[in-house]
Order: structure tokens, then C-alpha cells, then sequence
């Protein structure tokens, strides 16, 4: 799971880094653009291969959750700490990359546990929503996808925040996983700490959302099995 986004990274990374020579202001290494795109990419993965994986999750084990007895939260949990140990091992390639890249690691990475685990929630959160809504409305898996397209482009992971124009900056509050991917950013690019007070709406947003999610799962989950 972990060699499509590195793949990825490390092709954008190439061509824009190397061929079309991006830089990055107030960065002197020359594959600064190359460690803001693997920085993104990281926080982007984890939060994608959670709510993607989670979407038809109850559709996919349908059989086994209809022949037998175990508590279905276990499977969303399940996903979950897959993706994790896929998003550690990504984390690790991408600090082996860094020190070919002569970029080594700063103790602004003890934040990056707590970025995960609000990654995680907000994930989870939205994931295991769409899930349990999926069973019910089928249409939900078809529209997800195209809308998990629009939300990559609408995050600064293969850009940065500031090129956009003065007047679509509002429209940024919209998109609460901007303060974690930013984050991500702050502490594998810049070697700094997070910005808290971004990060304190995020947090709040993901603790309702993965709430209301359980609420939902905990509600639905006896009709979701005559559904499946």
C-alpha cells in the first residue's frame, strides 16, 4: 500500500523539482519542494486510506457480518490500524528519502503522533459516517470518490496556500484537514512546531464528527444487516 504514494511523490517530485526546477522561498535545499510534497502526501494518504477503505467497508463484508456474530466496530478498527501501520511504514521511507535529500528529521517531530491520532479521528469520523450511509444509499460509494478527487486538489499538498488569490483565501475554512496537512508540512519541512490554534478547530470538528459517527453506527447497525 505504501509504493502507489511514493511513487507518486517521488515522480512529482522528480519532474518538478529536477526538470522544471520549483523552489521553494526561504528554503535552501533544492529538493524543498520535493520534502513539501512528501510531507502532504503523508497526512494525505493516511486520512484518504481511511475514509476510502471505510466507505464500503460493511458493503465489501456483508457476508460475514450477516453469518456471524462479533461486534461490526471491529471492522472500521480493523481498517484503521491497517492504515496506520501502512501510513508507518510510508513515514519511514519518507525519513530514509530526507536523509538521502540531506534533510534529517528536527525534534519538532515528537508533535507527529498527535497529528496523526487527530488525522485519524477526522478519518474515522467521516469514514465510518459514509460507511453505515453507504449501506442505505448505495449512489453515496459512486459520489465519494469524485468528491475525494476535488478535496485533494482543494488541500495544499501539491501547492502551497499562499499562490492562492487574496479573494478564494476565505473559502479555505471550509476544509478542515488544510490545518492538519499544513501541520504535516510545518514539521517534516520547516522542523517547527504546528500551528495550535488551527489545529484546536480541527480537533473539534473530528471529536463531533467521530462522535456522531458512533452515534449513527450504534443506531443503524441492526437495520444495516437487513440491508446487506
Amino acid at each position: 500500500m505504501i509504493l502507489n504514494p511514493l511513487a507518486q511523490v517521488l515522480i512529482f517530485a522528480f519532474v518538478l523539482s529536477a526538470v522544471l526546477s520549483a523552489k521553494l522561498p526561504g528554503i535552501n535545499n533544492k529538493y524543498a519542494y520535493s520534502i513539501y510534497l512528501m510531507a502532504g502526501t503523508l497526512g494525505w494518504t493516511l486520512f484518504a486510506e481511511i475514509v476510502n477503505r471505510c466507505l464500503t467497508l460493511f458493503i465489501d463484508n456483508g457476508n460475514i457480518i450477516k453469518k456471524l456474530t462479533f461486534p461490526k466496530i471491529a471492522l472500521p478498527l480493523i481498517v484503521t490500524g491497517s492504515a496506520l501501520i501502512n501510513n508507518i511504514l510510508l513515514f519511514v521511507a519518507i525519513l530514509a528519502i530526507f536523509g538521502i535529500l540531506g534533510h534529517p528529521p528536527s525534534i519538532a517531530l515528537i508533535w507527529l503522533p498527535a497529528i496523526m491520532v487527530m488525522t485519524i479521528a477526522l478519518a474515522l469520523g467521516l469514514g465510518l459516517t459514509l460507511g453505515v450511509l453507504n449501506v442505505f444509499m448505495r449512489d453515496i460509494g459512486q459520489i465519494v470518490p469524485v468528491i475525494m478527487q476535488f478535496l485533494f486538489w482543494f488541500t495544499p499538498i501539491v501547492y502551497m496556500v499562499n499562490i492562492i488569490p487574496e479573494q478564494y483565501q476565505s473559502w479555505l475554512v471550509l476544509n478542515p484537514l488544510i490545518p492538519i496537512i499544513t501541520s504535516y508540512q510545518d514539521i517534516l519541512l520547516y522542523n517547527r512546531a504546528p500551528n495550535l490554534a488551527g489545529l484546536g478547530e480541527t480537533a473539534i470538528i473530528a471529536t463531533f464528527l467521530l462522535a456522531f459517527a458512533l452515534l449513527l453506527f450504534r443506531k443503524a447497525s441492526p437495520e444495516m444487516v437487513d440491508q446487506l
